[in-house]
């Protein structure tokens, strides 16, 4: 993948290089008028993120309501060291969801990887958060990669053969999958890091339903102009006529199922043109846009175990809010 012009024009480091593994960042129209066809109608949380949509995200990461970000990073700041510790040495690190990549960084000083590959299907976020950790840590091969995340063939022939694998799945991106898809998941990654590799997931916990739902419903309306963003760009790269007026920001936690879900919801009734299609709303008719499960520390265990994870070291914060497992296959 080329640099944007603008990238072009700066001297890179070095040890940094940027390629696109697939179209896993563009909107496909087929899956959105699938999703919008279905009952409920849903469209895929990874199309959140265009440019504006990855600004938007990283300005939700800042506000009071969102505790997630800041309290993960407590968690790597206090335990670098005893997360290297469980994790071993000469390894590359392989991250899905970097997004401007400051995770890793509280974790690099300690686990000293060989290389760093980071996977996300912003190219935005890559070009801007890629070369800047590749001229902090010059000692260290950064590779960004556009595509969707998880493991596959396609990233399989860029993975080094001579050191361990490590995956990190931080940011609790891991409960933007159903159980059974985290599940699977999971089986993915440990087949990529084999028997002699490990994996850092991030898991928000559990905790009082006005918590979670303040978080997603900021006072500064991040939240509620990101899920908007959505229908922005679907008409922006699909040529669809949504009108984000006519539709509300609805995020609320579904007790039942133990998750938090965002939707966007039809105010009127009206009829939406995207490719061929018409797609007919009825007022109050929602698009379910993202999911968000609440784990355990028992309930995620037991998950990793039927993954085919032999042992785990689990790490929290004074609260219990936010779970980092570092999962072993022996």
């Amino acid at each position: 993948m080329n640099l944007s012009e603008k990238k072009k024009r700066i001297a890179l480091p070095d040890n940094f290089r940027l390629f696109s593994l697939d179209n896993g960042a563009d909107v496909d129209l087929g899956e959105v008028i699938d999703g919008l066809k279905a009952t409920p109608k849903l469209v895929a949380p990874k199309f959140f993120y265009d440019a504006r949509g990855s600004t938007l995200f990283n300005a939700i990461c800042t506000t009071d309501a969102y505790y997630p970000t800041r309290t993960e990073c407590s968690i790597y700041q206090q335990q670098a060291g005893a997360i290297a510790d469980a994790v071993g040495e000469d390894t590359t690190v392989i991250e899905f969801g970097p997004g401007d990549m400051s995770k890793v960084r509280l974790l690099l000083d300690h686990l000293r990887p060989r290389t760093y590959i980071g996977i996300d299907v912003s190219v935005a976020q890559l070009e801007d958060a890629g070369p800047p950790l590749a001229s902090d840590y010059p000692w260290l091969q950064v590779v960004a990669v556009c595509g969707d995340f998880g493991p596959s063939v396609k990233l399989e022939e860029h993975l080094p053969d001579d050191s361990r694998r490590v995956a990190f799945f931080p940011g609790s991106t891991i409960g933007n999958l159903d159980p059974a898809a985290a599940e699977n998941f999971l089986r993915g990654l440990r087949s990529m890091v084999g028997s002699t590799g490990a994996v850092i997931v991030g898991v928000d916990l559990q905790k009082p339903k006005s918590t979670l739902e303040k978080a997603y419903n900021d006072p500064e309306g991040y939240t509620r102009a990101f899920n908007l963003n959505l229908l922005t760009r679907i008409n922006r790269e699909l040529g669809a006529n949504f009108d984000e007026r006519r539709f509300r920001h609805k995020a609320f936690y579904n007790e039942e199922l133990g998750r938090m879900e965002m939707h966007l919801v039809s105010v009127i009734e009206q009829k939406v043109r995207i490719g061929d299609e018409t797609i007919d709303f009825q007022p109050g008719e929602t698009i379910h846009t993202e999911s968000s499960w609440k784990y355990t520390r028992e309930r995620f265990a037991a998950l990793t175990e039927k993954a085919g994870f032999a042992s785990h070291k689990f790490f929290t914060d004074e609260r219990g809010w936010f779970g980092v497992f570092v999962l072993s296959t022996k």
